[in-house]
């Protein structure tokens, strides 16, 4: 069974995630009109839709939205930091892994 407070920071993340993605689209959408003049393609997989457009369409918006929920999930992640004391438990191996390899890095070099 999952722990309160992992269940409490899978709620966070989704609810960022989310609204990092909600942002992201209408940026990108607004980016795309701006650069290209034109609406960004509503249906990418159709063939009436040139497959130039159709690819950059689907880089551009997975691009995007990847960095966005990743901005949006890094911000909720300080912001649980801070409110608790320390990352999150699904965040808090990858960090300890790192300061263990670093100071492993620094027992080498003496």
């Amino acid at each position: 069974m999952a722990e309160k407070g992992d269940i409490g920071w899978r709620l966070m993340a989704a609810g960022a995630a989310f609204a990092g993605g909600f942002v992201a689209r209408r940026a990108i959408t607004f980016a795309w009109k701006k650069t290209t003049g034109k609406e960004p393609p509503t249906n990418p997989e159709s063939p009436e839709t040139h497959l130039a457009e159709a690819i950059g369409w689907a880089v551009v918006m997975g691009v995007g939205m990847e960095v966005a929920r990743l901005l949006a999930t890094r911000a909720a992640a300080k912001r649980w930091a801070k409110g608790t004391g320390e990352l999150p438990a699904p965040l808090r191996g990858a960090a300890e892994k790192a300061d263990k390899a670093a100071k492993a890095a620094k027992a080498k070099v003496k």
